[in-house]
């Protein structure tokens, strides 16, 4: 005789499919609160449908872009803090389309973990429906992937999925930017989503409380201060766009305001950045010092407290910063763009005391 085999299901493998159906219907709520003009259907399909032609666009180029949160995953894990990384997922995704004249139209999200905690997974989701709002997207699907011994326990990793659209002929290109534009920046939350790996280290050196409240601001604990969600820029952008002269925008990512400004301009051109319009914030300066490195280090790690830089022809400048103010964004006048010569790509004049 031989031993009769016990029944083997997926459940005994670490895959819960009850529960991944469970978040699928606690999620559509969500999803169903970012409706906009050009969706179709809901979530529970193959794939995510989209009218271009609902949407109000008569001949349009698609824009893409991917990205995810980097280790700001890890003081999520650390905190507790979860919703504001669906919101800095949508941002990293539609500020990049923004960037390039084109609108977010809708957003798909990627959710990987070793075990399924419904109610982390739900809180991101929420999260995300939350940014796909603010940038005026649409959710119209996912995928939640249960990997057991891929992940370690209370571990997840998040990757997003936008798709913009601008009509042709209306894009944002290098070669539209000239000498004399002038430069209008957009503040940032905070860190937004880059740089996490030293600012981890800098807690470690600083042995830091996350719990605590945050050494350059008493009001806020370090964690609610570090993990402020990213901004997102649609509403801004969308009213350059209707005021005119937009000539570029830079998103400041991964490079910060060293590299990212660069890309919106040809290399003949250079931006002159005046640092006296503006008083970088508490919470870069103690980073700066707990780093023990100079400006130019932080500048090319970190925003500094700019989100966005809007090149903008000289003769609307004006007009759009007063729009921009008048909509309650605290917008300013940064630079100008000048020709190169021998200059380097990113001129940062008149550097206070404390920062050079």
């Amino acid at each position: 005789m031989t031993d009769q085999k016990q029944p083997l299901r997926y459940q005994d493998a670490g895959v819960d499919i009850a529960a991944g159906d469970a978040l699928v219907d606690a999620i559509k709520p969500h999803a169903k609160s970012t409706a906009r003009a050009g969706m179709m259907g809901g979530l529970g399909g193959f794939g995510g449908l989209f009218d271009l032609k609902a949407a109000g666009f008569s001949d349009p180029i698609l824009v893409a872009a991917t990205d995810g949160v980097g280790t700001k995953l890890k003081l999520a894990e650390q905190t507790g803090l979860h919703y504001g990384l669906g919101i800095d997922l949508v941002a990293m995704c539609a500020n990049d389309l923004l960037a390039q004249g084109a609108l977010p139209l809708f957003f798909l999200d990627y959710f990987a973990t070793g075990k399924l905690d419904p109610k982390v997974a739900e809180e991101i989701v929420a999260g995300i429906a939350d940014g796909c709002r603010q940038a005026g997207a649409g959710l119209i699907g996912g995928e939640t992937a249960e990997m057991p011994d891929h992940y370690a326990p209370g571990s997840y990793d998040l990757a997003g999925f936008c798709v913009g659209a601008a009509e042709r002929g209306q894009m944002l290109d290098p070669s539209m930017v000239m000498a004399g534009d002038q430069v209008i920046a957009l503040p940032s939350s905070g860190v937004h989503s880059n740089g996490f790996s030293l600012v981890r280290k800098l807690i470690e050196r600083a042995g830091a409380a996350l719990d605590a409240p945050a050494p350059y601001d008493q009001s806020v604990s370090l964690a609610e201060s570090l993990m402020a969600p990213t901004r997102i820029y649609t509403s801004q952008v969308q009213k350059a766009l209707q005021i005119g002269g937009l000539h570029g925008l830079a998103h400041i990512t991964g490079g910060g305001l060293v590299e990212n400004p660069p890309r919106c301009y040809e290399a003949g051109l250079s931006l002159r950045l005046d640092m006296a319009t503006y008083e970088m914030p508490a919470l870069f300066s103690w980073m700066k010092d707990e780093a023990a490195i100079d400006f130019h280090e932080l500048a090319r790690t970190f925003n500094c407290g700019i989100g966005a830089l809007l090149f903008v022809a000289a003769d609307t400048a004006d007009t759009l910063l007063s729009s921009l103010r008048d909509a309650g964004e605290a917008a300013w006048l940064a630079g100008i763009v000048e020709e190169r010569g021998t200059n380097q790509a990113v001129i940062f004049d008149n550097m206070p005391a404390h920062l050079s």
